[in-house]
C-alpha cells in the first residue's frame, strides 16, 4: 500500500485509539505490552500527520470511564503518558508541535495535572501540528460543565437565556479555538464514539478501520486519508453535482 500523501488533506483528524488490549490477548501477552506498543503507534501517527500537512490531530487517551478499569492497569496507563511527555516533550516542541490537552482537570492527582500543564506552556507558541490530548476526558462531561458554566452567568444576569447561542456554547467547550474534526478514525472494527467529541462531530467523517491501534501505521494512516479525500461532504446541503441537477 502506497503512503504518498492524498490530495484533500484533512485539516483536523480525530483519533479513537482502540484495540491495544486485544492486541496484546491475541499475542498471548499482557495488556500492558499492547499499551506500550500503542504509544509507539502515537509516535508514528504524530509524525505521519506533521508530514502529511494535517493542522490538528486530537488523540483519545484517557477517557473519563477509564478509571474503572482495574487498577494495576489504570495505573500503568497513567505511567505511560506520563513518560511520553517526559521523553517526547522535547522532540515535539523542536518540531514546532503545539500540545493542547482537553478534558476534566478538577481532582487529578499526583504529577499528571503539572505534567500536563508543562507540554502545554512549553509548547503554547508553536505553530506547526496542534496534537490535542483528552485526558480525563468524556463528552457528556465537557457539554454539561459548558452549560452549567452559561447557566451561572444568567444567574449573575451576565448573560440572557435567548442570547445562547451554538457560538456561544462552543466557546466554553474544552475545544475552544480548536476547528471541529473534519475526520474521527476508530481502530479495532468497533463503531460508535464511546463519548468522545459528541458536540464536536456534528458533521465529522467517520472511517472504522478493522486493524488494531498498535498495528497503526503510517501506510494505513494514508490509505484512510485517501477515503477521506473520495468522500463527497456537503454539510447538510447539496453538492455541486446535485446543485447542478436541481438547476437543469
Amino acid at each position: 500500500m502506497s503512503d504518498s500523501i492524498p490530495i484533500s488533506v484533512p485539516e483536523h483528524v480525530a483519533i479513537i485509539m482502540d484495540g491495544n488490549g486485544r492486541w496484546a490477548n491475541a499475542r498471548g501477552l499482557p495488556r500492558s505490552m499492547g499499551h506500550r506498543k500503542g504509544v509507539e503507534a502515537v509516535r508514528e501517527t504524530v509524525r505521519a500527520a506533521g508530514d502529511m500537512g494535517i493542522k490538528f490531530l486530537t488523540l483519545f487517551a484517557f477517557s473519563s470511564e477509564n478509571w474503572r478499569r482495574p487498577e494495576a492497569e489504570v495505573v500503568g496507563l497513567l505511567g505511560l503518558l506520563k513518560a511520553f511527555i517526559r521523553r517526547d516533550l522535547g522532540e515535539l516542541h523542536r518540531q514546532n508541535v503545539r500540545i493542547r490537552v482537553i478534558g476534566d482537570r478538577q481532582n487529578l492527582q499526583g504529577d499528571i495535572l503539572p505534567l500536563l500543564i508543562e507540554a502545554e506552556e512549553t509548547t503554547k507558541d508553536n505553530t506547526a501540528l496542534t496534537l490535542v490530548i483528552a485526558f480525563n476526558y468524556g463528552s457528556r462531561d465537557e457539554i454539561t460543565r459548558a452549560v452549567a458554566s452559561l447557566a451561572r452567568d444568567v444567574e449573575a444576569g451576565r448573560l440572557r437565556p435567548q442570547d445562547i447561542t451554538p457560538a456561544l456554547i462552543d466557546a466554553r467547550l474544552d475545544t475552544a479555538g480548536i476547528p471541529d474534526p473534519d475526520l474521527i478514525i476508530r481502530t479495532s472494527g468497533e463503531e460508535r464514539l464511546s463519548n468522545f467529541l459528541l458536540w464536536q462531530a456534528a458533521y465529522s467523517e467517520f472511517i472504522f478501520v478493522p486493524d488494531y491501534w498498535p498495528d497503526f501505521s503510517r501506510a494505513l494512516f494514508a490509505s484512510t486519508l485517501k477515503r477521506y479525500a473520495a468522500r463527497d461532504r456537503r454539510f447538510g446541503a447539496l453538492s455541486a453535482s446535485q446543485t447542478a441537477a436541481v438547476g437543469s
